[in-house]
């Protein structure tokens, strides 16, 4: 009988050891996807203020052209203006464009909701 109890408690043994090595295995690629997810993160948000950054800056040194330029003519000055709105209009567009498709926070589940 002794010796059963002791065969028992080897068995289950071996199996928590299995599965603690398997809940192991199962973090290092949840740690793996998380920090590739991190990066893919960090990269679209580098590219998102670049892509910004330009058309911001283009408007603004084209607004900065026509303001100090004497010699436009009525026309050239319109022409450039609405080039300067519709470079505001595009970076209105992007962003509106990253918060249209980012997706929205997962709710919390509702024994987190609770315990809160």
């Amino acid at each position: 009988m002794r010796r059963d109890l002791l065969e028992a408690i080897l068995a289950a043994t071996f199996r928590i050891e299995c599965k603690l090595d398997q809940i192991g295995k199962e973090g290092q690629v949840a740690d793996q996807d998380i920090t590739a997810l991190a990066a893919e993160v960090s990269n679209n948000t580098s590219v998102f203020n670049s892509a910004l950054a330009v058309i911001q800056g283009i408007a603004a040194q084209i607004a900065s052209a026509v303001a100090n330029a004497s010699s436009l003519s009525t026309s050239d000055r319109a022409s450039l203006e609405a080039s300067i709105a519709t470079l505001q209009a595009n970076d209105t567009t992007l962003a509106n464009a990253i918060v249209a498709n980012t997706p929205a926070a997962p709710a919390a589940p509702a024994a987190a909701a609770a315990a809160s």
